[in-house]
């Protein structure tokens, strides 16, 4: 059966992006996205938030550091990542991150 990875989320910054290199020289910054999740239960309207980081890659993310900062509304297009890793106590972790095809700003531009 054929896979595919796709995703498109639209939350705020929940910090300043900081620009990194790689050893090799590759730009990339990290962008620490919420999105919040409305909902109805018994009558009464719920909200819960998804807390996701979403790295950015080479000139996108210079222009993501230029341009964004927390609280700054982006819709992200990209594909699922799986980072797994053992702690210094035997404890293993498992997240799921997104490294972003595209980033667009939704906000304004101001005056």
């Amino acid at each position: 059966m054929a896979s595919y990875n796709k995703t498109v989320l639209v939350g705020n910054l929940t910090r300043d992006p900081e620009l990194r290199e790689t050893p090799t020289g590759t730009k990339v910054t990290s962008l620490g996205l919420a999105i919040n999740n409305t909902y109805t239960k018994d009558g009464e309207k719920k909200q819960d938030v998804v807390f996701i980081t979403v790295n950015v890659w080479a000139k996108l993310a210079e222009v993501c550091v230029q341009y964004l900062k927390k609280g700054s509304s982006v819709l992200v297009d990209g594909r699922l990542i799986q980072k797994r890793y053992e702690k210094e106590d035997g404890t293993k972790v498992s997240t799921i991150e997104v490294t972003a095809e595209s980033v667009t700003f939704l906000d304004k531009k101001s005056e």
